[in-house]
């Protein structure tokens, strides 16, 4: 059976999916990156050559993400598309009416506006931590909770207590605050739900046309307490896809497959074996010019494969 293989490669998660000539989800893997996508992405390659069927072979590879030109290099992707194309991919194939994508991730939160399977607009926040994954992992650390219990205890909150939600400082201070009040825990989750998604659509999704039907994806979809949050806000039905925590990841696949498809092509993937090589990066600065770019070498096995870092081209080419 032909297969087609997609890797989204963020700075909390690292997703892996394995998608049939169908687009069917063969294999679906999630891991935490742990600041280390390298080799984040050598464990995943590990455990998915693992639980194929024998004779499966990967006839196309696509990466995305914010990794996404390291992990390309070093797999020899097919396709390295941005988290916004792969994200409305994915959701415009399960979703084929879908107009507003809201995505929240580890690190950023997205949208994306469609009109017909095409984007006619979108909007990302990558400055502020406020309204992500990572602090809401931060928050549940902190409050002793572990995540997975995070939004089935703000479904259980019986008062409404309002978290300011505009800066991760100013939000866990006046969670501290609240707390120090005498609020209970499960009504403070309901708050910085609540919070998160005011964060949302006053910087994200502000003076954006929201219109159904709404798709929301990524990690912190699985929150059930943020779910119920953004469905308030809106007052509109939410689409949560089956495989929401890996839609990037579903998406580069989709593209690999879509790419071999035109071209006619066979894929460049290195293999699952690749897993097994030594990558290593080293770090120069390029006094050339009064630009100063601080290049980034990428071996595999001693051998410089790629470059990345300067600004007029001169490293395009390793062999250089």
């Amino acid at each position: 059976m032909k297969c087609h293989l997609g890797i989204d490669v963020g700075s909390v998660s690292t997703n892996i999916v394995v998608i049939d000539e169908a687009i069917r989800v063969v294999e679906s893997l999630y891991l935490r990156t742990h600041g280390d996508p390298l080799g984040s992405v050598r464990q995943g390659l590990e455990r998915t050559a693992g639980a194929l069927p024998p004779g499966n072979g990967v006839s196309s590879a696509g990466v995305t993400g914010s990794a996404r030109h390291l992990i390309g290099a070093m797999i020899d992707a097919d396709v390295v598309k941005n988290e916004i194309t792969a994200h409305a991919v994915a959701a415009a194939h399960f979703h084929p009416d879908v107009r507003t994508i809201m995505e929240i991730g580890g690190q950023d939160s997205k949208i994306i506006l469609l009109k017909g399977g095409i984007v006619t607009d979108f909007a990302m926040n990558n400055v502020c931590a406020a309204g992500t994954g990572s602090f809401l992992d931060q928050q549940a650390t902190r409050l002793g909770i572990p995540i997975e219990e995070f939004g089935r205890r703000a479904l259980d909150s019986k008062s409404e207590v309002r978290i300011a939600g505009r800066c991760t400082v100013f939000a866990e201070s006046d969670m501290v605050h609240k707390q120090q009040l005498g609020c209970a825990t499960d009504d403070i989750l309901r708050g910085l739900c609540d919070a998160l998604v005011r964060n949302y659509f006053s910087s994200v999704g502000k003076g954006k046309d929201i219109r159904e039907p709404i798709v929301f994806q990524g990690g912190v979809a699985a929150n059930a307490g943020i779910r119920k949050a953004f469905s308030d806000y809106l007052g509109r039905e939410i689409v949560i896809p089956g495989h929401f925590d890996v839609m990037g990841a579903i998406g580069a696949a989709i593209l690999a497959k879509e790419h071999i498809g035109r071209t006619n092509g066979t894929t460049r993937f290195k293999g699952f074996g690749i897993a097994r090589c030594d990558f290593k990066t080293t770090s120069l600065v390029c006094r050339d010019c009064p630009n100063a770019c601080e290049v980034v070498a990428f071996r595999q096995d001693g051998r410089v494969i790629a470059m990345f870092g300067d600004r007029c081209g001169k490293y395009n080419h390793p062999e250089r």
